[in-house]
């Protein structure tokens, strides 16, 4: 398999070459092979789902299917590298990296979580699936994941009145990062008993009781 490119388009093309030139053309069909294959791998897994079923929940033919991958594997990168890049995308928008104070840390909280309320079942999915994926097109996602801690790591960083210890804070930005997962991850039963908003307040009481701040008015 090829290395990874430097850029992330570069990496999407070597790994999943398409014998479509037309670069729209391409991105309309992927799109429209994402979108159904989510709806499948969340209801049959990943294993279970032939790609004549990922070819009609796309809207197009088997062979139409085959001119934009080579094999499912390539579907399920597609998917995984779409919606990392899609929350990140997401995060980058809503949370600002120049600002400071307890403030800016508990809207940093709140718009991931409501980010991850909103894709919940794309991350559930990714999450099941991306063990399936080759090891190099497993380490370019996760890297993905990597980029996004960072940034809540730097949030934490710039937000606290006190500088924390770096393993503290690693720790930290992975405690909010799952947190928000969680949200998704154990609905069936935490969507029962809370709302978005009152899961949000309880997380961050108990993040701020644990660094013994004050919560923000």
């Amino acid at each position: 398999m090829e290395e990874a490119a430097g850029k992330d388009g570069e990496f999407v093309t070597k790994k999943v070459p398409s014998s479509i030139k037309d670069e729209r053309l391409i991105k309309k069909r992927r799109d429209q092979m994402i979108k159904g294959a989510v709806a499948l791998f969340k209801e049959k897994g990943f294993h279970k789902t032939t790609t004549r079923e990922l070819a009609k929940a796309s809207g197009f033919s088997i062979g139409t299917l085959y001119e934009y991958i080579r094999t499912k594997e390539d579907v399920l990168f597609l998917v995984c590298d779409f919606i990392y890049e899609h929350v990140k995308e997401r995060m980058e928008a809503v949370i600002d990296m120049n600002e400071t104070g307890m403030d800016s840390l508990e809207r940093a909280i709140r718009s991931y979580f409501q980010l991850m309320d909103d894709m919940q079942d794309e991350v559930v999915v990714m999450y099941q699936e991306v063990k399936s994926l080759p090891k190099d097109a497993q380490d370019y996602v996760l890297q993905k994941e990597r980029d996004m801690l960072h940034m809540i790591e730097c949030v934490i960083e710039n937000c606290l009145p006190e500088p924390i210890h770096e393993k503290d804070r690693k720790l930290l930005a992975n405690n909010i990062f799952v947190q928000g997962q969680m949200w998704g991850f154990r609905r069936w039963v935490l969507q029962k008993e809370f709302t978005l908003q009152s899961y949000t307040e309880r997380q961050m009481h108990f993040l701020f009781q644990g660094l013994s701040l004050s919560e923000p008015i």
